[in-house]
């Protein structure tokens, strides 16, 4: 009897430990930043507000390729590829790139799901670490998120989409 109640205290001592632990402390602080240009593009549901937020918002990250591409800026304008809408299980997520010089210079997330607190939640911390490991990798081939798995899954496919569009 005294070895169940030991089992059982242990048990239940560490699935508290487990579940009372926070793994992204780190990650919500610097995400705060970005968080507004994110929700920003899907809040317009427009064309028209989703393009102005989006070059507001691309300014500081084009601004570096830009003026790197400065002396060869005739070899190509700017142009914006939308990869197609991926269905996860919470809802679409579609990406949307801005390519410049062959280097993707803005990446917009302009559909992803937000239909409760929750998923408002997960995606203002996830969406800026998609899309600053795809401006650092140039690519698909980057890391999802823990905890935000369904739309790391479904960013990962609209944004190997979007890089096919764009022959990247």
């Amino acid at each position: 009897m005294k070895r169940i109640v030991l089992w059982l205290m242990s048990t239940l001592t560490v699935l508290v430990l487990l579940f009372g632990y926070h793994t992204s402390t780190s990650s919500t602080a610097s995400a705060t930043g970005p968080r507004s240009s994110v929700q920003t593009p899907v809040t317009g549901g427009t064309g028209d507000s989703s393009s102005s937020a989006s070059s507001s918002s691309a300014a500081p990250s084009s601004a570096a390729p830009s003026s790197a591409a400065a002396p060869s800026s005739t070899a190509t304008a700017p142009s914006t590829v939308t990869g197609t809408v991926a269905q996860t299980r919470w809802g679409p997520v579609q990406v949307q790139l801005t390519v410049a010089s062959g280097k993707i210079a803005h990446v917009a997330v302009i559909q992803y799901p937000n239909g409760n607190g929750r998923d408002e939640e997960i995606n203002a911390r996830a969406l800026p670490i998609l899309i600053q490991e795809t401006l650092d990798d140039q690519s698909a081939q980057i890391d999802m998120v823990s905890g935000a798995t369904v739309t790391s899954d479904g960013y990962l496919q609209s944004l190997q989409s979007a890089l096919d569009q764009a022959g990247l």
